[in-house]
């Protein structure tokens, strides 16, 4: 995979978890984007080595609701 692919795929499942957060928290975009910027579960999303961008945006959503949660990736 190229850095170009990586970089589309991660950037369309943030797209994607950004409008889950939206709707699911009523946060604002600003909120929204703050949330999953700062989140690990975005840092992990960001390392291609963790393969996270390959797996289903409800699956990686769980993992981020989880850590908002709890604090923490479990």
């Amino acid at each position: 995979m190229t850095d170009k692919e990586f970089q589309y795929m991660k950037e369309a499942v943030s797209a994607e978890l950004a409008e889950l957060l939206s709707n699911d928290f009523g946060m604002t975009i600003t909120e929204t984007l703050d949330t999953l910027y700062g989140s690990e579960t975005y840092v992990k999303l960001c390392n291609p080595n963790t393969g996270l961008y390959f797996q289903s945006t409800q699956y990686i959503y769980t993992i981020l609701k989880e850590e908002l949660r709890t604090g923490t990736i479990s």
